[in-house]
């Protein structure tokens, strides 16, 4: 095992979760392009609030009712006036473009991922 390589029980403490995004506003205070995301997670973890830098393929109406993935069990984060809740899961392209990770199928919000 080196260095970087993660025990399951270190991998068990991520929480990714299925959610559903709710709302998307322009994020005109952040330093690079990014939306503001209200994404819920169903009744145990409730409505969480992400800023996101998925401008370059996303446009905010293609967004509404998507379900993504995300970390819910990471600090918040101030960024400028907002508060991040949750992390966003998504690869990223050459073009410095995010491809948001997301559930084939409509599931339930909440869902874990493991």
């Amino acid at each position: 095992m080196n260095e970087t390589d993660l025990t399951w029980s270190q991998f068990e403490k991520v929480e990714m979760r299925v959610g559903t995004i709710l709302e998307v506003n322009d994020f005109l205070e952040a330093r690079k392009s990014a939306f503001q995301l209200t994404i819920d997670f169903g009744s145990a973890l409730g409505i969480r609030k992400n800023s996101a830098q998925i401008t370059k393929r996303y446009r905010k109406e293609e967004l509404i009712n998507r379900q993504i993935v995300a970390v819910v069990n990471f600090p918040k984060k101030q960024i400028g006036k907002f508060m991040s809740e949750c992390l966003v899961l998504g690869a990223m392209g050459a073009e410095g473009d995010v491809i948001l990770l997301a559930p084939d199928f409509k599931i339930e919000n909440g869902l874990r991922i493991g």
